[in-house]
């Protein structure tokens, strides 16, 4: 089934309960910023960075996170710890609107690579293939980019993939 506005096909049809939210809500003005505050609450963590989710399909996610003093560093760059929180709710809202209806999956570390300073504006983005869904370790590759596109972190979350125990 394809999606109207993405164009973009889910695992099983239809959209899961984030992504068919996510959807929902993106037509309507501020729709992306509720869906965004709406994610962050369930996670209070990511709150700290204001995130803005900018696209969401399925296997993809980016998060944008505005430069401002609260997330700024000694040096009045983005601070790392900042930009590792967007990458981890790219990932976290990339692996819920993805997975496959009998898997689930845990985050289990990440690796992180500090390529330039972050003197913008923010875009963390996640990506996997649908044939990564599979059980076991799966390498989410995460790059955050600044306003002209240079890659100012990259590397990769780890997530330990496992079946959903049966239902009782």
């Amino acid at each position: 089934m394809q999606h109207p506005q993405t164009g973009s096909k889910t695992m099983a049809g239809k959209p899961n309960k984030v992504m068919a939210l996510y959807q929902k809500l993106i037509p309507y003005p501020f729709g992306r910023v509720i869906f965004s505050k709406m994610v962050a609450r369930m996670a209070p963590y990511f709150g700290t960075i204001k995130p803005l989710i900018t696209e969401l399909r399925p296997n993809y996610c980016e998060c944008f996170i505005k430069k401002r003093n609260a997330v700024h560093n000694h040096i009045k760059t983005v601070h790392v710890i900042a930009i590792c929180n967007g990458l981890e709710m790219a990932m976290g809202v990339m692996a819920e609107a993805s997975i496959p209806p009998h898997l689930r999956w845990i985050p289990k570390g990440m690796s992180l690579d500090y390529t330039a300073k972050a003197g913008s504006d923010i875009r963390c983005v996640a990506e996997v293939k649908p044939e990564d869904w599979q059980e076991g370790d799966l390498l989410v590759p995460v790059t955050a980019y600044d306003k002209d596109g240079v890659v100012v972190v990259k590397g990769h979350i780890k997530l330990w993939i496992s079946l959903k125990p049966p239902r009782a």
